[in-house]
């Protein structure tokens, strides 16, 4: 089995799996091998779905009174899901190691953290994710961080912060992929400014689809074809749809907006003309929020989006780089680096 043995072979940006099993099932790693009625995520569904590679969230909430102890606590929890499952789940940290999963007929489970916070301001804690196996790490969650701002936070600082561009050097000095979904336009500027490899959007959408402070504007993403990086679009309702969000803003009253497969379309179509055919992905959000667009209400899902994609003349080359092969790009990018971190076995 290669990537290119499929059509549309999905490395999603963002599943958050490990805390839904952290708060539903008490950070047990059993029965995932079964389908789950209530869970966007199981291994059935996965393989349903043609996912080849999943980035796993390893998210804290931003008020976790220890978050590091929290983010190492669901470091091990997606450790111990992988190894649970050795004939389904590897454990990968490059492109090769994506590979070589892939080759193997598992599916290239990848870590990201979600929020600076994470850190708790500590470089070395910083390279530690990284030698536990965190790939990517988001600057922001919903709140700002004493060095950058967050899409849905105040915005105390403009942006990043000096402390904020020290943070991004680092991340990338050790090959760790900074993501800027959850983060504010100042800050997707300031780190472009900055960049010297490719970033990441792990879950967002387009502004121009969908005004909301979670996604991404066009001025960004014309920047994004100049910096080699991905933006993932995302499956939350909300982000997908303005109408979706004012209804949940105005109380959630009465029947929601219809939000469909072709809305989410739109978005990927919006951010190709933008930023090139080669710099977007998936990432749905799964077991990350509790309504999905419900043509794509779980991880066997992604065929739908496929299809409509095809109906929409994509071809399958397009296709194949959207569904995983430009996030794969952006790994190697930044391999040569991230290979260098002392792994912890």
């Amino acid at each position: 089995m290669t990537l290119d043995a499929f059509t549309f072979p999905v490395i999603d940006g963002h599943n958050d799996l490990p805390w839904e099993r952290r708060e539903t099932h008490d950070s047990s790693v059993e029965g995932i091998d079964t389908e789950h009625g209530t869970l966007h995520t199981d291994l059935p569904k996965l393989r349903a779905g043609g996912v080849v590679g999943q980035f796993w969230s390893v998210f804290v909430p931003a008020d976790d009174p220890d978050p590091v102890r929290t983010t190492l606590q669901q470091i091990d929890l997606a450790h111990r899901i992988i190894e649970r499952y050795p004939d389904d789940l590897a454990l990968a940290r490059t492109a090769a190691e994506v590979r070589a999963a892939v080759d193997a007929g598992r599916i290239a489970s990848l870590l990201g953290a979600e929020g600076g916070h994470a850190i708790a301001d500590d470089l070395a804690v910083l390279r530690d994710l990284a030698r536990l196996g965190v790939r990517y790490m988001t600057l922001t969650h919903n709140d700002d961080t004493p060095w950058a701002d967050s899409a849905t936070g105040q915005r105390p600082h403009g942006g990043l912060t000096d402390r904020g561009r020290q943070v991004v050097a680092e991340m990338e000095r050790i090959g760790m992929l900074v993501d800027l979904s959850h983060t504010a336009p100042a800050t997707m500027h300031d780190t472009l400014d900055v960049a010297t490899r490719p970033v990441l959007f792990s879950h967002s959408s387009t502004v121009a689809v969908a005004d909301h402070p979670r996604n991404v504007p066009d001025d960004v993403l014309t920047r994004l074809s100049a910096n080699g990086g991905v933006v993932m679009i995302t499956f939350v309702p909300a982000f997908v749809s303005r109408a979706w969000a004012d209804w949940e803003a105005s109380g959630s009253l009465g029947d929601p907006p219809v939000v469909t497969v072709s809305d989410v379309a739109d978005h990927v179509e919006h951010a190709r003309d933008l930023a090139g055919v080669e710099h977007v992905g998936l990432g749905g959000d799964h077991d990350g929020t509790p309504v999905l667009v419900p043509d794509l209400g779980d991880v066997s899902r992604y065929p739908v989006l496929a299809g409509e994609l095809q109906r929409r003349g994509w071809g399958a080359e397009d296709l194949r780089a959207l569904a995983g092969g430009n996030v794969l790009r952006v790994l190697e990018a930044t391999d040569d680096r991230f290979a260098r971190t002392a792994f912890v076995r």
